[in-house]
């Protein structure tokens, strides 16, 4: 993995790609476009087939503010520089009470690259990087990300990241990373 994610910083340094999409209509095409993107990953066995696998070694996702679930992530998506609302790099499910799982959001990712001696790189300490982020924010659906933020699981580096809550209401909000709706 670190090296695909190597293989990104090389990548997003000489594209500088970073994606913003506009909410001219108030969201609500790019929302049914969501939706109609990921209709089908309702079934996980659809979801595992596009390339959506469970991430390794996270249990289901949840602090005192609500609950994230279960994330599905998307590798070659990750590493792809360009955001595209249709083509999410994660899919988040929450469990169900007969054992189950189910779609309940979405989420967008860009790795934070680092500043470092040698150039931009991925950064998996659990401090940030002294010479900070050569990553910007981004954006997608009119929303700035989350982050950057350091990795929740082993191996996995600072980051940025959006949820979109498109099959689950949030009462906290749409974009916001934990919904205490849903337990673990």
């Amino acid at each position: 993995m670190k090296k695909a994610l190597a293989a990104l910083a090389v990548l997003v340094v000489s594209t500088a790609a970073i994606a913003t999409v506009a909410l001219a209509d108030g969201g609500q095409s790019s929302l049914s476009q969501i939706r109609a993107a990921t209709a089908a990953y309702h079934d996980i066995a659809v979801a595992e087939a596009a390339g959506y696998n469970a991430a390794q070694n996270e249990p289901c996702v949840s602090a005192p503010s609500g609950t994230m679930g279960f994330h599905y992530v998307n590798q070659p998506l990750v590493f792809d520089p360009v955001l595209d609302v249709s083509r999410p790099e994660i899919l988040v499910y929450a469990p169900t009470d007969d054992g189950g799982r189910r779609l309940v959001a979405v989420e967008y990712m860009r790795v934070a690259l680092a500043n470092t001696a040698t150039g931009p790189a991925p950064w998996f300490s659990s401090n940030p990087p002294p010479l900070g982020f050569f990553t910007p924010k981004p954006s997608i659906l009119g929303q700035a990300f989350d982050g950057p933020m350091a990795g929740h699981a082993p191996g996995m580096p600072w980051h940025y990241d959006l949820h979109v809550w498109i099959w689950r209401p949030n009462s906290s909000g749409m974009f916001t990373q934990f919904n205490p709706g849903l337990s673990c």
